[in-house]
C-alpha cells in the first residue's frame, strides 16, 4: 500500500475521532446551557398520583378540531378505536365528543398518562370521573405501556466512538486488502 494510502486512511480515522469528540462537546455544552421551563406538571404517569384520571374531549371544543384530533388519535396515534366503529361497544352514543373521548383516552393511557398525552390541540381534558358506560369500558392503564421493558442498553457517546473506530478499522482492512 504506498504511503499516500497510508495518510489517507490516517486521516480518515483521525477526523471520525475528532467529528464524535466535538458532537459529544457540543452536546454537553448544548445541555448546559439551556433552560428548561416547565409550565405544567411533571410529565409521566399520573394515574396514581391524584387517583385514576381519564381523558376525554372537551366540551365546547369546535367540532373541526374534535375531528381532526379524532383522526390523529385513530391513525397516526394508534389508539385502538375499534370499540367506537360501528357495531362496537363504544358506538353508541353515536356522537363526536364520545368517539373522540373514548380515542382520547385510548391514547392517553398507551402513553404513560402523561399530561402532554391528554391535549389534542387543546380539545381534551383530564377527569376523575369515569366515563365508562353500560357496556362501554374506558381503560385506566394500558398493559402494553406497563409492561415495556427496554431490551437494548441506551446509545451513549463513548458507545458511538467506539462504532466510529470500529468503522474506521474494518474500512483500512477492507482498502489494505486491495
Amino acid at each position: 500500500m504506498a504511503l499516500k494510502d497510508w495518510i489517507f486512511l490516517s486521516f480518515l480515522i483521525v477526523k471520525c475521532f475528532f467529528v464524535v469528540k466535538v458532537e459529544g462537546m457540543v452536546q454537553e455544552k448544548e445541555d448546559a446551557t439551556i433552560p428548561i421551563t416547565t409550565l405544567s406538571p411533571p410529565e409521566g404517569n399520573t394515574t396514581f398520583l391524584g387517583g385514576t384520571t381519564w381523558c376525554v374531549a372537551r366540551a365546547g371544543a369546535r367540532q373541526f378540531d374534535l375531528q381532526n384530533a379524532l383522526d390523529w388519535a385513530c391513525g397516526l396515534g394508534m389508539a385502538d378505536c375499534r370499540p367506537i366503529q360501528a357495531g362496537g361497544p363504544c358506538f353508541e352514543p353515536n356522537t363526536l365528543l364520545s368517539h373522540a373521548s373514548f380515542a382520547f383516552n385510548t391514547y392517553y393511557q398507551q402513553n404513560g398518562n402523561s399530561d402532554i398525552a391528554c391535549n389534542f390541540g387543546g380539545t381534551a381534558i383530564l377527569t376523575k370521573t369515569n366515563p365508562s358506560h353500560e357496556k362501554c369500558i374506558y381503560v385506566t392503564s394500558s398493559p402494553r405501556v406497563e409492561n415495556m421493558k427496554s431490551e437494548a442498553p441506551p446509545f451513549t457517546k463513548e458507545r458511538l466512538s467506539i462504532v466510529w473506530w470500529k468503522i474506521a478499522i474494518i474500512l483500512l482492512l477492507l482498502y489494505s486488502g486491495s
